[in-house]
């Protein structure tokens, strides 16, 4: 038996098909365009009129913005509070697909006072989410879900370093995977100052409930924070040889 599709009250936006068609849109474009310059000037016009209804709508204006934030930061509050207690297994993280395994990397930020949204989708130059401490540092992160036997080469490294900084204004660019670092993504790492959260900081962050703050060192001294390192864009190796033989 054929399931019987639910009716729509409004019709599925389309482009239009056919000269017929598009000389409508183009009348119907014409005659909106036409109507916006008069009522616009018209709106504004009234809105100056009288020195009570502009200011009855700059109050209104900055109500529904101080209600907006108050809003915003009220959904914060109740998402922090839901995660305080969140703890995750290794064995939970490891059955995640790559998609949820980000969204938990978020969750853990919120469980830790930061605020994190999730970003990764296709083309999100090497950042799933991007997070603000209590400091107010801004932390681009990028997570390789992976079996535990797999590492994260410096490939990965070098992509996080190009981006991190000029694409995202990050402060701090960390990785996380619930796998490991080959030995030159680990130097790699160390030579641009981008955070590793291996396998093990993984189980302290997730399942003992350390804060990811308290991993990276941010609540220490400015002169011994390991900030991003600004560096030159990357070259190709044959552009490296010309370079260097200059």
């Amino acid at each position: 038996m054929t399931a019987r599709r639910r009716p729509s009250f409004l019709p599925r936006p389309r482009m239009p098909v056919g000269g017929q068609e598009w000389i409508a849109a183009a009348v119907v474009g014409v005659i909106a365009t036409a109507a916006l310059t008069r009522i616009i000037p018209a709106i504004i016009e009234w809105l100056f009129s009288d020195w009570r209804i502009c200011a009855a709508m700059t109050a209104a204006a900055f109500l529904g913005i101080v209600a907006w934030q108050w809003w915003k930061s009220a959904v914060l509050l109740r998402r922090a509070a839901r995660l305080e207690n969140l703890r995750l297994s290794l064995e939970q993280i490891d059955v995640m697909s790559p998609t949820c395994f980000e969204w938990a990397v978020r969750d853990l930020m919120i469980r830790d006072g930061m605020q994190a949204q999730h970003v990764g989708q296709r083309g999100d130059k090497a950042a799933d989410v991007i997070g603000h401490d209590r400091r107010g540092h801004r932390i681009v992160v990028q997570c390789k879900h992976t079996v535990t036997s797999r590492k994260v080469t410096a490939q990965v490294v070098y992509q996080v370093n190009g981006t991190a900084r000029p694409a995202h204004g990050a402060e701090f660019a960390v990785i996380v995977t619930n796998g490991d670092f080959t030995r030159d993504a680990r130097k790699a790492a160390g030579d641009f100052r981008i955070q590793l959260v291996g396998r093990g900081e993984l189980e302290q962050w997730a399942s003992n409930g350390v804060s990811l703050a308290a991993l990276l060192g941010l609540g220490a001294p400015l002169r011994h924070r390991r900030r991003l390192r600004r560096t030159a864009p990357l070259l190709h190796p044959r552009a490296h040889d010309e370079a260097n033989d200059r």
